[in-house]
């Protein structure tokens, strides 16, 4: 199977090196999409081998838009598509867990899930631990899903990612997708992802601006969808 990774990036360039570095041979794409950082991410990204891409609006789903739609102009599209953080908080190697449902058990999306797995001390705020369980808990009410987490980690087959018809621009990416996944029937399970500290300060819980407005949005999509 043919799979691709996207990595959306704002001033990561003390740790983008190794995340690309870490992630296993088999994927065919990496594909870096440097949202306007102001230092060498770019420069960084691309001496590791990643496909770089700029992205001048500011928003994580946008990032991700964008290397949606550059990947669906390839001449050979891929079968699966993964999403990464590049911050380093994740193990890129266990990028081979999360597509071993896909493509023994023929799973069409794979959570990676932090509450699963092995957590470094102070990997995870107090916010995203609580934003996590709230979230989880109320698609487990309204839209009967059993997710642990939101896990920025994961796999999902390419048409079926396609098929959802993802909007979201920031906060809210995550969540719409596993809330879409859940509405189409996908076929979807979690694997335990282990989570270390990031490298630099999260744009998200590393300040009070990040932390209520990602709330914010996740509780607002998660309305929005109901």
């Amino acid at each position: 199977m043919k799979i691709d990774v996207i990595i959306p990036a704002f001033n990561e360039e003390n740790s983008i090196g190794k995340v690309i570095n870490d992630i296993p041979k088999l994927v065919r794409n990496v594909v870096v999409v440097n949202n306007r950082s102001t230092d060498l991410t770019r420069e960084v990204a691309q001496n590791a081998g990643a496909i770089v891409l700029d992205e001048l609006q500011m928003g994580y789903g946008k990032a991700c838009l964008t290397g949606m739609d550059f990947i669906s102009k390839q001449k050979e599209l891929p079968d699966i598509l993964v999403f990464l953080d590049g911050d380093y908080s994740d193990y890129p190697e266990q990028l081979l867990d999360l597509v071993k449902p896909i493509m023994e058990d023929d799973f069409d999306m794979v959570i990676g899930s932090r509450a699963l797995g092995n957590k470094e001390s102070g990997s995870m705020t107090v916010p995203q631990v609580f934003g996590n369980w709230l979230s989880t808990s109320l698609m487990r009410l309204i839209y009967k899903t059993s997710y642990t987490d939101l896990g920025p980690f994961r796999a999902i087959k390419w048409d079926k990612l396609t098929a959802l018809g993802m909007v979201d621009q920031n906060y809210g990416w995550t969540i719409e997708m596993q809330i879409k996944a859940a509405k189409a029937d996908y076929k979807t399970t979690e694997v335990p992802v282990d989570y270390k500290k990031r490298i630099g300060i999260s744009k998200v819980s590393g300040t009070v601006k990040g932390v209520f407005g990602a709330g914010y949005k996740i509780l607002w999509t998660i309305y929005k969808y109901w």
